[in-house]
């Protein structure tokens, strides 16, 4: 017998729940079960944030990577993906356009590459100098820890980072042997200690994902305290090895979001691209629901948008793109939201 109100508490507590109840918690996955949590979770995201939802423009500005990640299209190995990097000027002309919808946090998002360190530099001068009251987040994968310093000091204001996952057995199932489950943890611990707000995170449904890796997952989580979690169901791409699998499961995903909100209640946890490719239309909402509080509409060129391949039948038009954004405030209307537009 699960007691939810007894982990309810314990989380607003500022407790764990014995990993026992959780592992039951999310194997069980009853709607009922899910249902009540989201709605704690909610009620805690809007007495730390009110009705509100922040919008953060997303630039995805090459699709070229050195990592190989057995679920990622973008892995190095990856023979079938039409590769792009987007240049200096259309990056900052990509920012240029969020910011004149109103955006005032640009994410430039991309492959693990190295070697563009001193190109990453200029872009993010040229945007502090242009939005100096814009934030600006890098999510560029493992980087050297000097790199990370020169673009905090150049002022990048935040880094995302998805552990992915916390148990290292599990990690070097997903992962080649050149990629290093503890590599990735120093690079978060680099990344805390040079004065960025964090963003980790992990896939829901990944393969060979036990719930005891779930609850592991927020173990790490709670040690970290990131500023920022990122959390989204595992999606397959085709051209990858695990490519077969099926995609993870939309209940346990809001299950999940819903725990670490409770965990973590002044966290920015987006309602992500892959639950609203998972879910449709109402994917975002529903993450909204589960205490959610960020959404980041692609402000990406057209043309580049579906070369950024990392799962099938990626969401990058409607409501997950800045041109959507009327749409989004519609939607987010009716489940009494509204947007906010500071950073």
């Amino acid at each position: 017998m699960i007691d939810i109100d007894h982990i309810i508490n314990t989380f607003r507590n500022g407790k764990l729940p014995s990993e026992e109840s959780l592992v039951q918690l999310i194997e069980r996955g009853h709607k009922e079960d899910v249902e009540r949590v989201c709605e704690a979770a909610r009620k805690v995201c809007e007495e730390r944030f009110g009705h509100r939802v922040w919008l953060r423009g997303l630039v995805e500005v090459w699709s070229r990577c050195e990592g190989g990640c057995f679920y990622c299209g973008l892995r190095a190995e990856n023979g079938a993906l039409d590769r792009y990097e987007m240049s200096e000027g259309e990056i900052v002309g990509a920012c240029r356009e969020a910011y004149r919808l109103g955006l005032r946090t640009f994410v430039l998002q991309g492959g693990q590459v190295h070697g563009r360190d001193k190109v990453v530099e200029r872009i993010v001068r040229t945007l502090k100098e242009e939005f100096p009251d814009a934030a600006i987040t890098l999510s560029l994968g493992e980087q050297p820890r000097e790199v990370y310093e020169l673009w905090r000091k150049a002022g990048a204001d935040r880094y995302l980072l998805r552990h992915e996952t916390a148990s290292e057995e599990h990690y070097r199932r997903l992962h080649p042997e050149r990629m290093d489950y503890h590599h990735r943890r120093e690079c978060l611990g680099w990344l805390k200690e040079l004065g960025y707000w964090v963003g980790a995170g992990m896939m829901v449904g990944s393969p060979w994902q036990r719930a005891e890796d779930l609850v592991a997952d927020l173990r790490y989580l709670r040690e970290l305290r990131p500023e920022m979690v990122g959390i989204g169901p595992f999606m397959p791409q085709s051209d990858t090895p695990l490519g077969e699998w099926p995609r993870g499961s939309v209940e346990r995903t809001l299950l999940v979001v819903a725990l670490v909100r409770l965990m973590l209640p002044n966290a920015m946890i987006p309602a992500t691209t892959a639950l609203a490719s998972a879910d449709g239309e109402n994917g975002t909402l529903r993450g909204v629901l589960a205490g959610a509080n960020v959404v980041m509409p692609n402000v990406t060129p057209q043309r580049y948008r579906s070369r950024y391949a990392i799962y099938d039948n990626k969401k990058s038009n409607g409501s997950e793109a800045a041109e959507g954004v009327d749409r989004l405030r519609a939607d987010l209307q009716t489940i009494g939201y509204e947007i906010y537009w500071g950073k």
